[in-house]
């Protein structure tokens, strides 16, 4: 059945990925295998259908989405981050006039069930790019005088809750995606997203913080696209602070991480101020374990394979932090011999760590991923892209065992930005496909930007703006390469 879903005007590219991807965890694809748990996960080959209102940009809050059910469509938009709510649509028109005709004509028999005389209901009213005044409100509620509501009016708690959604009446940039003409809509709600966790869980209330600690919102809708639920393991090798684990917990999910730096996860900045301690702050199941372990040597005995139904990460790709790896460089140049730390000296020491190159880093992430992973498991991680002018390298990672799903890119500055890559693991993981990734890793790195093996991404980024325009011989920022309406780059 086709439902409107009305988006948050925010993160437009990551908005049908996440409900695509909350559509699949409450089984919206009849295409599904069991994996090794008993779970159900499909092969990432399955998306929804979609359909714009008539004159919309494909930035509008206003999409129709084909779902298999109304519990399905309920469960996606409660739990979904950027959905503001999904609908039964009843009817829609330029003017009310025309909603009135569009709602008379919609079946009885659909609309019978939410009318009777033992239910409660309330309608509401809410605009998109205008602002109505609370009289206006109460007119446009009146004159819905000709829907037979036979039931009392509740507005604190109702069995059936209806929304009058409007939409401004312009041609002309305004801040806002283009639509041609005076758009209303109104429906039946059949669920909304809860956004009041956000700032339950926002940054600046956090007990224990790093540089790198990744934004509350950011870190939901990646828990979110990883599929995170009860009784799934999620991993991290790059844990930090752990917010990435915070927002996969919340949804049940039992969690795992590492890093290199052994004073994040061990000693943090006290007893009552570290990692464990994020998950206490909101009564959360504490990480399974946290390991000090570097990406580019893995911990993990041999042989052991399919442990982790997701990881979800954000590699350190030079940005706000670079990686690093163990070693130091005098040990990786060969000046001295690997040695063994002596017992009495083990409890502080910090081992030797060398620069950790984002193309290496990437590729020590799929490889893990293609072996820790279960069948049908999710890699969820945050890669750097790096623009000229108007062009991009928008090369990704490849990995024999992975297909990518889903690519979400925000805008972080007018020529760089990051993009969420979704990958499903599709094959087991073999010594051929160990040699193969080995191939496809080695063209990756000859043939794509030179900045991913020298790391001078950070540079790139933060250099004066000039110096870039004076390369490509322009003499001020193009106003075309920027969004002409809110929430293009947000």
């Amino acid at each position: 059945m086709w439902y409107l879903c009305v988006f948050y005007h925010r993160l437009l590219d990551y908005r049908k990925p996440e409900v695509e991807s909350l559509a699949e965890l409450f089984g919206a694809f009849s295409k599904e295998e069991p994996t090794n748990n008993g779970d159900l996960k499909s092969n990432g080959s399955n998306s929804l259908e979609w359909k714009l209102p008539e004159h919309h940009h494909p930035d509008s809050p206003f999409h129709l989405v084909n779902l298999p059910s109304e519990e399905i469509a309920r469960n996606v938009a409660n739990r979904s981050i950027l959905v503001k709510g999904i609908f039964e649509l009843w009817g829609e028109g330029s003017s009310l006039e025309e909603l009135e005709e569009s709602i008379i004509k919609y079946p009885d028999e659909r609309k019978q069930p939410y009318l009777t005389s033992d239910s409660t209901f309330k309608i509401a009213v809410d605009t998109f790019g205008k602002a109505i005044s609370f009289e206006e409100q109460n007119e446009r509620i009146r004159s819905f005088s000709y829907i037979p509501f036979k039931g009392r009016v509740n507005l604190k708690n109702p069995d059936h809750t209806f929304w009058l959604i409007e939409t401004d009446n312009y041609g002309s940039s305004n801040g806002l995606p283009p639509i041609v003409g005076r758009k209303v809509f109104f429906g039946r709600e059949i669920g909304a997203a809860d956004r009041k966790l956000l700032p339950t869980y926002q940054l600046k209330s956090r007990t224990y913080l790093g540089p790198t600690a990744m934004d509350a919102e950011m870190a939901f809708l990646m828990a979110n696209q990883a599929q995170a639920k009860p009784g799934r393991l999620v991993y991290d090798p790059f844990v930090g602070t752990g917010s990435i684990l915070v927002a996969a917990a919340h949804y049940g999910a039992m969690t795992m991480g590492a890093d290199i730096d052994i004073r994040v996860v061990r000693d943090g900045r006290g007893p009552d101020c570290n990692v464990w301690s994020n998950f206490k702050q909101y009564g959360l199941p504490t990480p399974i374990a946290l390991l000090r372990a570097d990406n580019n040597l893995p911990p993990w005995r041999s042989g052991l394979k399919e442990v982790f139904d997701a990881i979800i990460c954000d590699p350190p790709y030079g940005v706000r932090a670079g990686g690093r790896k163990s070693g130091g460089r005098k040990l990786l140049k060969g000046v001295i011999d690997p040695y063994t730390v002596p017992d009495d000296k083990r409890t502080g020491h910090i081992p030797s760590t060398a620069p950790y190159s984002l193309v290496e880093c990437v590729h020590d992430l799929l490889d893990l991923a293609a072996k820790m992973l279960v069948m049908g498991g999710r890699l969820v991680y945050f890669y750097p892209v790096l623009r000229d002018n108007e062009s991009a390298d928008t090369t990704f990672p490849e990995h024999p065992c992975f297909k990518l799903v889903a690519t979400s890119e925000q805008m972080l500055s007018y020529r760089y930005s990051r993009v969420l890559l979704t990958m499903v693991k599709i094959g087991p993981y073999t010594e051929e496909i160990e040699s193969a990734a080995r191939i496809k890793h080695l063209e990756f790195k000859e043939n794509h930007l030179k900045w991913l093996e020298e790391g001078n991404l950070h540079s790139a980024v933060f250099s004066p703006a000039d110096i870039h325009l004076k390369e490509s011989g322009d003499t001020k920022i193009s106003k075309e390469s920027k969004g002409k309406y809110r929430g293009k780059y947000v």
